[in-house]
């Protein structure tokens, strides 16, 4: 599919969602249900893919950074098992971890976490986690990371209706006055338990929510990391280091991957990056584009970032696509600390 076909499919799904619209508008009902199952039939075969255990990594990352007085940042996870870092043994190696460590060596300000996400959640399940962190009685979190997706294309959630709440928990999180980052479908063509020609289909139905949920949060104040590309040629070519032993969900430098492509959207949203890096890059091909388009262009390619630029032309509303350089693990300074007790 062409990126402008693409487009034009994710303008209708979100147009659908913001005005309650419930067609499949993916890859179509058969063709998702095909995905769907052999996506079961490869859960089946990986055998603890479904495993709802996690690593409990909330706490105080960055402690070396602690000033008498002075409040750490609060970064909270939501969405599904990507977001929970189901699959990894030691709370350090979870997404949210990663993403608080390199928060606080970047602040040089330690960064408290929460996590809310849960394994197997859909973006139905959104509405709850996002009641959960604003009935919090401590301040509102100054950023939220959401994880989400993956799960709506394998049961088959009507896209319009995926894209609806997420954005209804973007707009929430925003009005309460925190910053929101969202990490888009994942690329579930890359599962390897998937043969052709569903890969093709999951990969088709994947990116095509990817790109509704990047209009979707983007008009909503947010902004999008692509993940899916992450899942796609890094995640292929090496899939005994980068899918965890169930073949299904990350490993620890899975998760270090994705986390590394987030961080500096995570870091530019709270002002935190360097200036000259916020100004498009004409060589890397950044730069204004109408929304839907900027949002199918990202599905394609891991680790863009879209966020809302300027008010609505003649085209709709118009977004900045930026190509952030993904820093490896082993270049955060300092190592990740470990998190309260």
């Amino acid at each position: 599919m062409t990126s402008m076909s693409r487009a034009r499919v994710a303008r209708r799904i979100a147009a659908g969602a913001a005005y309650g619209g419930g067609g499949i508008g993916l890859a179509g009902a058969a063709a998702v249900g095909l995905v769907l199952a052999e996506m079961q039939l490869a859960r089946r075969r990986v055998g603890n893919g479904m495993s709802p255990h996690v690593p409990n990594a909330d706490g105080r990352y960055g402690r070396t950074y602690d000033v008498p007085g002075e409040v750490p940042l609060r970064l909270t996870m939501l969405g599904d098992s990507t977001a929970a870092g189901q699959g990894v043994h030691r709370a350090g190696q979870t997404p949210g971890a990663l993403l608080a460590s390199g928060l606080a060596a970047l602040a040089e300000r330690p960064v408290e976490l929460r996590t809310v996400a849960t394994p197997g959640a859909r973006s139905d399940d959104l509405d709850r986690q996002v009641a959960l962190v604003l009935a919090d009685p401590g301040p509102v979190p100054d950023i939220c990371v959401i994880m989400v997706g993956a799960n709506d294309v394998t049961h088959r959630m009507p896209p319009t209706r995926s894209v609806r709440h997420l954005a209804s928990a973007v707009r929430r999180l925003r009005t309460a006055g925190a910053e929101v980052v969202v990490g888009t479908c994942p690329d579930l063509g890359t599962i390897e338990p998937v043969q052709q020609p569903l890969r093709w289909l999951a990969r088709r139905a994947s990116r095509q929510l990817a790109a509704a949920q990047t209009i979707g949060v983007v008009e909503q104040g947010g902004r999008t990391v692509s993940l899916g590309d992450l899942l796609g040629p890094e995640f292929a070519a090496n899939p005994r280091e980068l899918f965890g032993p169930d073949n299904y969900h990350p490993s620890a430098e899975g998760y270090a991957t994705a986390a590394m492509a987030v961080l500096p959207t995570v870091c530019a949203s709270l002002g935190l990056w360097p200036a000259e890096e916020e100004r498009p890059d004409a060589s890397r091909r950044e730069g204004f584009l109408p929304v839907a388009r900027a949002a199918a262009e990202a599905a394609s390619e891991a680790g863009t970032e879209v966020t809302a630029a300027m008010p609505s032309g003649p085209r709709g509303p118009w977004a900045l696509l930026k190509r952030r350089r993904r820093r490896r693990v082993a270049e955060q300074e300092p190592a990740p600390a470990a998190p309260s007790s």
